[in-house]
């Protein structure tokens, strides 16, 4: 997996040293911490020099300075705050359709779009030339004013700040980053000052060329202690080795608690009908009320149910049924989605979702590299100077691994493994419109305000797990 270098000639090859990324996002019952960190979110960008050592500009276009200008920002909202959420989205629907694209339309999906581009971030505050513009244009950072652009680290603290505080007694929204890098070199020492004051990722220096397993190990057993055992193994074996020189760990989290709990007595088994024709039993949860609700293109339902405090949402997606999942995802864009959820309106609704539970977890190398972002991964190209102290150009990403965890029911967070089934309770107004996701459909969990998606995925099979 990490190779020492490309040709076929041994003496031509060259042993470059290795970057390795983890990125990690989860939904569920996981009691987290966080320290607070009050000098960056109550900052301003004089305050702090964040000077990454290499600035990007596009010769081929001009900086959307004006772009958006007479869009509405968000009240109580830092525009370059407002910018980089609505890059982020770009980047989160342009990624998901490439990992969709590579994935059996029976399989779930689950993922953090904001967790992979915190991780992407954190690398681009040490590239320079090619490698530093196809990070800019894969993680649309290019989308965004060359204020906000030239401080994108700055304004990505006031982002996480303004949504990890979200938290309250039935919410919790966490993150936590960490910088692995091996003992026998010396790092940078504004990549390391301005990843651990922007990013909270402080450096840990661990034995990579002595002893590649126990820091896997090491690196694994730290996001399990971070997820309280929900995320384990995110490393595979053999994937740290000799060469490995740093290894980037972004971990996401939430937990929350639905505004209008589903009540147990209303759940009972229901087929739910799969992509490919099949149905399988899940266990249907049921409610009536008054939600955010549209249906658009063509009879696609979009229905938005808030957890408490109203901050954060959950957004399902489900086409008619005459339209495949998989058509909806193709068309699916950052503009299209901003404008469903911006077209919701209070309806009275009966709602009926399954249970589900979705680990997934992949590496997001190869879809990266469809999207363009090439020389990072080439132990040729890659250009790195700003980690190492020296300004080595040896360095360059190997890999990048994701796992992320769903899980829904009653409560919002984990409940009872098994459910009651018939149960009655369940009305037939016929003046309610009716939100049955008894077919395969998106979801998405956003804070609501900047429309930043946290998590993103696809409900194909909820019978499984």
């Amino acid at each position: 997996m990490f190779p020492d270098g490309v040709g076929a000639g041994g003496a031509g090859r060259r042993r470059a040293c290795l970057l390795s990324l983890l990125l990690v996002g989860l939904w569920g019952p996981v009691a987290c911490r966080r320290s607070p960190v009050e000098d960056i979110c109550t900052a301003k960008p004089r305050d702090i020099p964040v000077n990454p050592m290499c600035i990007y500009r596009s010769p081929e276009k001009k900086a959307p300075e004006e772009e958006g200008s007479h869009q509405k920002v968000p009240e109580a909202t830092n525009r370059r705050v407002w910018e980089l959420s609505k890059a982020n989205s770009r980047f989160a629907t342009a990624f998901y359709q490439h990992l969709a694209d590579s994935k059996h339309y029976n399989d779930n999906i689950f993922l953090s779009p904001l967790s992979i581009s915190t991780a992407f971030a954190m690398t681009k505050l040490g590239a320079c030339d090619n490698t530093l513009k196809e990070l800019m244009e894969v993680f649309k950072f290019d989308t965004i004013s060359e204020k906000t652009s030239d401080q994108v680290h700055f304004f990505f603290a006031k982002l996480n700040c303004r949504l990890y505080r979200k938290a309250n007694k039935s919410s919790e929204l966490v993150s936590a980053n960490r910088l692995f890098g091996d003992k026998s070199l010396t790092f940078n020492e504004t990549y390391q000052d301005i990843s651990e004051l922007v990013y909270g990722a402080k450096l840990q220096p661990l034995d990579f060329k002595g002893n590649a397993e126990s820091s896997r190990m090491t690196i694994n057993q730290w996001v399990s202690n971070k997820t309280e055992g929900r995320i384990t193994d995110v490393i595979p074996q053999d994937a740290i080795n000799e060469f490995t020189v740093l290894v980037l760990v972004n971990t996401i989290y939430f937990k929350g608690l639905w505004k209008s709990k589903f009540s147990p007595e209303n759940t009972r088994k229901e087929p739910f009908y799969k992509a490919d024709g099949e149905s399988c039993s899940a266990s249907m949860m049921y409610q009536e009320g008054r939600f955010r609700y549209r249906s658009v293109a063509e009879g696609t339902q979009v229905l938005e149910l808030p957890f408490k405090g109203d901050d954060i949402t959950m957004v399902l997606i489900l086409p008619k049924p005459e339209k495949s999942l998989a058509k909806v995802e193709q068309e699916l864009t950052a503009e299209v989605l901003e404008e469903w959820l911006d077209s919701l309106t209070e309806t009275l609704l009966t709602v009926h979702m399954p249970h589900f539970r979705i680990e997934d977890s992949f590496s997001v190398k190869e879809m990266l590299q469809d999207m363009g972002l090439l020389d990072l991964f080439s132990p040729d190209k890659s250009k790195l100077p700003g980690i190492v102290a020296g300004g080595r150009d040896d360095l360059y990403v190997s890999d990048a691994y994701h796992k992320a965890f769903l899980e829904v029911n009653e409560e919002g967070s984990e409940a009872a493994a098994s459910t009651v089934g018939v149960i009655a309770g369940r009305s037939l107004n016929p003046n309610r419109v009716t939100f049955k996701a008894s077919r395969p459909f998106l979801v998405l969990i956003r804070e609501a305000a900047l429309n930043t998606i946290i998590f993103m995925g696809r409900v194909a099979n909820p019978c499984v797990n």
